[in-house]
């Protein structure tokens, strides 16, 4: 068993991936549009204009799968009580990552060295997803 995060995009899916690859270095591992989808959709379910949008996508960030979509395609992604939690090497591997995710975003706690890490911080990335950085002590 395991618990794989699945965010949703809401139509800003190819956008945030390619940040997540120069913030993080995330390698696509497969996308699927809903132009593609190997049955037809339900019309309600797709907005028209929305072909060429996401309907599925993995990639990697280190050891970790995460699943996305654009969803509904309402530009309106909420990411609210879900932290992704990054845990890295090293101080300067902290920073580096921590200020690619931090950009365009917002910082809600500056990288710093804590009681239980070297470097631990927490922002919100442009997408409004949530992150923790941490080099464990």
């Amino acid at each position: 068993m395991k618990v794989q995060p699945y965010l949703s995009f809401d139509g800003r899916s190819d956008e945030a991936f390619e940040f997540y690859r120069n913030a993080v270095g995330a390698e696509m591992k497969m996308r699927l549009r809903f132009k593609d989808a190997p049955i037809p959709l339900d019309p309600n379910m797709v907005t028209p204009g929305t072909e060429d949008k996401v309907m599925h996508m993995q990639f990697t960030i280190g050891e970790t799968t995460v699943m996305a979509s654009d969803g509904r395609c309402t530009g309106k992604s909420q990411f609210q009580g879900i932290t992704l939690s990054l845990s890295v090497a090293d101080d300067a591997e902290a920073a580096k990552r921590f200020n690619a995710l931090a950009d365009g975003g917002q910082i809600h706690m500056p990288l710093g060295k804590t009681f239980f890490a070297s470097s631990f911080g927490i922002l919100v990335d442009r997408f409004g997803v949530h992150w923790m950085i941490v080099v464990e002590a």
